[in-house]
């Protein structure tokens, strides 16, 4: 064996084994990637290889963004914009059947896509939630499930920090393309969440018993509005050019802030707490990013990647199948894996080889990234999953029959995202970002 291959079989075996006793992912890459460093360059030379790999992973402006909108998604936790959102949400779903999961199905698209974290929606959204449904005389597993099912959509929905490490990753993608292509597939998520809401609300009986007239649809749009303009505001000023994401992530953390400040619930003495807990978790994120910088240059100097596309092109050349074998692929990972670190993998694997047939890099990481959302709702990872169950107060046993047409109509939606580029690459192509 030779000294490059053996450090790619050092680097993959160091990682799933440390994986399998526990490590964390980060340390895991970390560790395998500098064992096989180790191999290829003896000495002292690897070390110096590895400060400059990690250094240049994240010497990048567009992630820059990732402290920002965390930051930001803290804020808005914390700022009263939730319960707000909420009551905008109810104004669209309160004639539907199961019409309080049919809001927190709605509530967690407008929030996660706020905050960039489907985690945070489903807390968030299930704590303000979930004893509005008690009272109404829906099901504890009834609840648990409408809330976790549609909480990734909001890592579909822009802003997605997701989207911004796939951008680093790939290389020269537009991160207002990235977007505005995840648009329609976390819209789509969300409403095929709320078709197997109704169904399962009609057999149960929960109908709706709210009733909105006109001064209270008013007042309710005059208390929304506000929040609901922070995505107006970031996202427009994204792609009118008056600022980069990175600048629209600073602008939304002065808007959350100043919302928060106006409708006191956030306090200057709450702000240190708040910023701390941003730090923690863009310290998860970006250590995630390094450790990959010296992962990806044992990958390309080992050949992994072209390996690994000759492997798969020797299986079939049809690429309808090999987008088939890559979605089953990453489904099985996502449910062992969270989407960041899986997304710095498998990245530089899969996207040469879809490019050989022409498929956009939009395309294919808007396909990558609901694949390892579907990993949020599964276990034994699944942050969403175990989130949704904490705070709904339900065991995972309980809900995952219940969960199963929902994943039903989860995969249909990545079929058709997968399949059918109009769905991702519409929106971007009419704004001219592609």
């Amino acid at each position: 064996m030779t000294t490059t291959a053996l450090a790619g079989v050092v680097m993959i075996v160091l990682i799933f084994v440390t994986l399998a006793i526990g490590f964390p992912i980060g340390l895991s890459i970390g560790m395998g990637s500098a064992a096989a460093l180790a191999i290829i360059m003896p000495g002292t030379n690897s070390l110096l290889v590895s400060a400059q790999k990690m250094f240049q992973s994240v010497n990048s402006f567009a992630l820059l963004a990732i402290p920002f909108f965390v930051l930001a998604g803290n804020l808005m936790n914390s700022g009263g914009i939730a319960k707000r959102l909420v009551g905008c949400a109810q104004l669209v779903a309160h004639r539907l059947p199961g019409s309080l999961a049919q809001t927190n199905i709605v509530a967690n698209m407008l929030f996660g896509a706020m905050s960039g974290s489907g985690v945070a929606a489903a807390v968030a959204m299930g704590g303000i939630l979930g004893p509005m449904e008690k009272d109404e005389g829906y099901s504890d597993e009834y609840i648990a499930v409408c809330n976790i099912a549609s909480g990734p959509t909001g890592m579909m929905i822009p802003p997605s920090n997701i989207m911004i490490v796939y951008s680093t990753v790939a290389g020269s993608v537009s991160v207002a393309a990235l977007f505005m292509a995840g648009y329609i597939p976390g819209i789509l998520w969300g409403l095929g969440c709320m078709i197997i809401a109704g169904v399962m609300a009609h057999k149960r009986g929960y109908t709706s018993k709210s009733h909105y007239d006109f001064k209270t649809v008013m007042k309710t749009l005059w208390a929304g509005i506000p929040s609901l303009l922070m995505i107006v505001v970031v996202i427009g000023g994204i792609l009118l050019g008056v600022f980069t994401a990175t600048e629209g992530s600073a602008v939304a953390v002065l808007y959350a802030l100043i919302l928060g400040l106006i409708y006191k619930n956030i306090r200057i003495k709450d702000l240190p707490k708040v910023i701390f807990e941003s730090v923690k978790t863009t310290a998860v994120i970006e250590y995630l990013v390094c450790v990959s910088g010296i992962m990806g240059f044992v990958m390309t100097y080992t050949h992994i990647p072209t390996l690994v596309a000759d492997a798969i092109l020797g299986v079939t050349t049809n690429k309808y199948i090999i987008l088939l074998i890559m979605n089953v692929i990453l489904l099985v990972v996502g449910c062992f894996m969270d989407p960041t670190p899986a997304v710095l993998i498998f990245t530089p694997i899969f996207l040469p080889i879809v490019q050989t047939w022409g498929m956009s890099a939009v395309h294919f990481g808007l396909m990558m990234i609901m694949n390892l959302c579907v990993g949020t709702l599964t276990p034994p990872v699944g942050a969403i999953l175990f989130a949704g169950c904490r705070v709904n107060n339900v065991k995972i046993e309980q809900i995952i029959k219940m969960l199963m047409p929902f994943f039903i109509v989860i995969l249909i939606c990545l079929l058709l995202i997968t399949y059918v580029p109009w769905f991702t690459m519409v929106v971007p192509q009419a704004l001219g970002l592609v």
